[in-house]
């Protein structure tokens, strides 16, 4: 049930209407920023953006900035609060982050009219984390999701069980989550290749990818390797970005903290283009 919603302007660079609200799940406050672009006709898309682990909406819109994009090609964003950090494992004292997310989508399609066709979901460490678990737990509701430094948990209780269109980036000097998985805060997750591979048996790709290499134009010591695996017959993708010397960062963002505590940010790959560019192509239904 939602509670409360204000508006705060937005910049002369964000002409849309940028929104804060907030509803009870549980008897917990959850809160969410919402922009919806200037002449945005009825079912749009909608892009929920998750934001990494002690952070925030507001620092998301500014980290991976869907704005610029969603006025030109007319898509909502929301930006959803965790209670400090995503729950993307088991609930934790009462916090039921798929609740959220699942009553967020049902918010979203009837008060801004979203298509609930188009809804995609993305976002970055913790939150990435939250994303796939929102692949596996909610994937009736979810066209595709992008990934951003984060794979998945393992042994968590919960594991891929439809078939999705995936996007996975992740720096190979990331060192928070490491490219190659391992333990993280104690708790066992999966590489980036792994977490590929995964979702390549899941949407039954062809094993043999398409490879590009994106190169340090931007001469930030940084470069990208995609793959890109398609399943012909259903036109999904799973689609890897692998960020050489990249770390714990968003590609195309700003450095939220210095190089020697996450890495490098590269300039050779804007996400938020090539996520967009990848979501538009999928529907829930065809």
């Amino acid at each position: 049930m939602l509670l409360s919603f204000s508006f705060f302007n937005a910049s002369a660079q964000y002409p849309g209407k940028q929104t804060k609200g907030d509803m009870m799940i549980d008897g917990n406050k959850r809160s969410f920023l919402t922009y919806i672009p200037t002449g945005a006709n009825r079912e749009i898309p909608l892009i929920i953006s998750l934001h990494g682990g002690f952070a925030s909406p507001k620092g998301m819109f500014h980290l991976a900035d869907f704005r610029p994009i969603a006025e030109r090609e007319k898509f909502a964003v929301v930006c959803p609060a965790s209670k400090h950090f995503w729950h993307e494992g088991a609930n934790l004292r009462g916090i039921d982050d798929v609740k959220f997310i699942d009553h967020l989508i049902s918010y979203m399609i009837k008060i801004y009219d979203i298509n609930p066709d188009r809804i995609y979901v993305t976002g970055i460490s913790n939150g990435g984390f939250m994303t796939t678990r929102l692949a596996c737990q909610l994937h009736s509701r979810i066209a595709a999701i992008a990934v951003v430094a984060a794979t998945l948990d393992a042994g968590e209780g919960y594991d891929l069980e439809k078939p999705m269109p995936v996007v996975y980036m992740h720096g190979t000097k990331d060192p928070i989550v490491s490219v190659d998985g391992g333990k993280l805060f104690g708790r066992s997750v999966f590489s980036h290749k792994a977490i590929i591979d995964k979702w390549i048996a899941m949407d039954k790709c062809s094993k043999e990818p398409r490879v590009s290499n994106i190169p340090d134009k931007a001469g930030d010591g940084t470069s990208v390797l995609k793959e890109e695996y398609l399943n012909a017959k259903s036109g999904f993708k799973v689609i890897s970005y692998t960020i050489k010397n990249g770390g714990h960062t968003w590609p195309g963002g700003w450095q939220y903290f210095p190089k020697f505590i996450i890495g490098k940010t590269t300039h050779n790959l804007n996400a938020c283009e090539e996520i967009w560019n990848f979501f538009k192509q999928y529907k829930l239904k065809s």
